[in-house]
């Protein structure tokens, strides 16, 4: 595959501009790789190190097939609401397994989602999935909680929508300022959870979060 067609860091609405980015081809990562291997020190030639530029392009095809998808097309197929959904519809504690943008390592931790509908529901599934398409990517969190927040309004236009994101991040833990066991909170507020108090808290409460979240609004 010699070009893929990826989103532009969003600046507000997920329809931002396109941009199309030429591929290396799998032989070209394989060699970086060797590359990141003799810089850091080693022989990538010795038995324990010969297959891993390969392993590591095939994890990489992994953790970031995030670029391949289309974020909106899985929010496409919706339901028409019945009166038992007309209430908060929240998934909870979605794991969230992420790479930094900076530094490339991992965020690990969850997400928890949710929206007010307005005559459309989506199936569950398709928010767990959509939180693994923006997080297939390389991110800071601050963007990712963004993303999804504002790819469901967009796409279903529902009286509100609320995303809280709880992540510790390795290149804190494991580098730099070393500093294990510290989370990064960040939320972002839409509709009826931005501008209503009520409905704000009632959805903080049913997460569990409510009083321990820093906003990015």
């Amino acid at each position: 595959m010699d070009g893929v067609v990826a989103e532009s860091r969003p600046t507000g609405s997920i329809r931002s501009k396109l941009y199309v980015s030429k591929r290396p081809k799998q032989s070209e990562a394989e060699a970086a790789v060797r590359t990141l291997i003799e810089w850091a020190g080693d022989d990538p030639d010795r038995e324990g190190l010969r297959g891993t530029p390969e392993r590591v392009v095939r994890a990489y095809e992994e953790f970031f097939a995030g670029y391949r998808e289309d974020p909106i097309a899985l929010l496409a197929t919706t339901f028409v609401e019945t009166a038992a959904c007309d209430e908060v519809i929240i998934l909870r504690d979605i794991r969230l397994e992420s790479h930094c943008e900076h530094h490339i390592v991992p965020i690990l931790g969850k997400v928890h989602v949710g929206y007010l509908p307005a005559g459309r529901v989506v199936g569950i599934s398709k928010l767990a999935r959509l939180v693994e398409v923006f997080a297939k990517r390389m991110q800071i969190q601050e963007a990712l909680t963004t993303q999804i927040a504002d790819t469901i309004q967009d796409v279903l236009s529902p009286r509100g929508v609320g995303v809280v994101i709880e992540a510790a991040h390795q290149c804190m833990t494991t580098r730099g300022i070393r500093k294990p066991g510290v989370s990064m909170v960040t939320s972002r507020m839409l509709g009826c959870f931005r501008d209503d108090p009520t409905s704000r808290q009632e959805f903080l409460m049913m997460i569990g979060s409510l009083g321990s979240t820093s906003h990015c609004l």
